[in-house]
């Protein structure tokens, strides 16, 4: 058994032997950027700054001689072999770092489903290199080439293989880019994406009971958010408050019957604001008003909310009445116009030369 120290927090994580550094990061819930898993991409580069270990057959491509010399190596196929290794990560408090946001990448729409009278759920794939980004990200669509505002939308899956990437986009009357999206965006039609933004992701090694709460599309970083934690096999309980005003609006109901029957620890709970119908058998009321007739206190919680920044604000209100903690509250509120949030330089990964 070794261990890992990251810089410049100071954190422990245990590596048992065997594994690989980037095998010992994610078992404790740390983040590092990776693709190949092979040694021959890149991606998982860090400085080690003390210690020793294997860092096993890897590509000149991937590591040159010279970072070599510098002290870097590859996590995904380095193995300590001193009883400590220490590796620069983050930043003081242990962030992850991010991915830089290109502009102009190119998409091409695979499918258009209406989750609502006013949601589009648009799929598309790159048409080159696949964005890299962290679930609770979002991309801006739009811009001068599609002759519309360029406008932010998060991404509603977890990071796939393939580069797909999926957006749940509102209608508004008065919203130039949103009816563009929902009248022309058809599949087969190319567009470009910008991003990823955002810094939506919250703390990915905390080991804590998760409360999200979401209205209309703010449903689509939550979804993404919770399909990769369920993905790594996140052991506290997660629940997943959605809001609507009638049961039409509740849309991805199959996909949150799937993750109850597949995660014991995953709870669906959707609200109705709007008249209680006849056949309506689950909860009703906004979700700040029911908060405290589900949970006593959320002081151990880690709360993540979307959607509206009215709806936002006052989910905010109402787990902080309950004991949550401000550094375990996550927000993302939509405004009409935003510009997007690039996090700072020390959490982005280095561009590759």
């Amino acid at each position: 058994m070794s261990t890992i120290r990251l810089h410049p927090s100071g954190r422990i994580v245990e590596c048992e032997d065997g594994r690989t550094v980037l095998e010992a990061l994610e078992k404790a819930g740390y983040a590092l950027p990776n693709n190949c898993r092979a040694g021959a991409c890149g991606e998982c580069k860090v400085k080690v700054l003390a210690g020793q270990f294997d860092q096993g057959f890897v590509m000149d491509m991937a590591l040159s001689q010279d970072e070599r010399r510098q002290g870097c190596g590859l996590m995904c196929m380095a193995k300590p072999l001193s009883e400590e290794l220490v590796i620069e990560y983050g930043t003081a408090n242990a962030k992850p770092r991010l991915f830089p946001p290109r502009e102009n990448q190119w998409y091409v729409v695979t499918d258009r489903i209406m989750r609502t009278a006013r949601i589009v759920e648009l799929r598309l794939r790159p048409l080159g290199e696949p964005m890299r980004y962290w679930p609770g990200q979002y991309v801006t669509l739009g811009g001068a080439s599609a002759g519309v505002p360029a406008r932010n939308y998060s991404v509603a899956n977890a990071p796939r293989e393939d580069g797909e990437i999926v957006l749940q986009i509102t209608c508004h009357d008065d919203g130039t880019t949103s009816k563009w999206a929902h009248e022309s965006l058809t599949p087969g039609v190319k567009v470009t994406l910008s991003g990823p933004y955002g810094t939506f992701i919250g703390d990915t090694t905390s080991q804590t009971p998760v409360l999200c709460m979401a209205a209309g599309s703010g449903l689509a970083p939550i979804l993404s958010l919770a399909e990769a934690a369920l993905r790594r096999g996140y052991k506290e309980p997660v629940t997943l408050m959605f809001s609507g005003r009638e049961p039409q609006d509740l849309y991805d109901a199959g996909v949150m019957a799937w993750w109850e029957a597949r995660h014991r620890g995953f709870r669906y709970l959707p609200t109705l604001t709007g008249p209680r119908p006849a056949d309506w058998g689950g909860l009703h009321g906004r979700i700040p008003a029911l908060l405290p007739t589900l949970f006593k206190s959320l002081s151990t919680f880690s709360i993540f909310a979307a959607g509206s920044p009215d709806f936002v604000d006052a989910c905010v209100a109402a787990a902080r009445a309950l004991g949550a903690r401000a550094e375990q509250i996550h927000t993302e509120g939509y405004f009409s116009q935003q510009s997007p949030v690039t996090p700072p330089a020390e959490q982005l990964v280095a561009k590759k030369p």
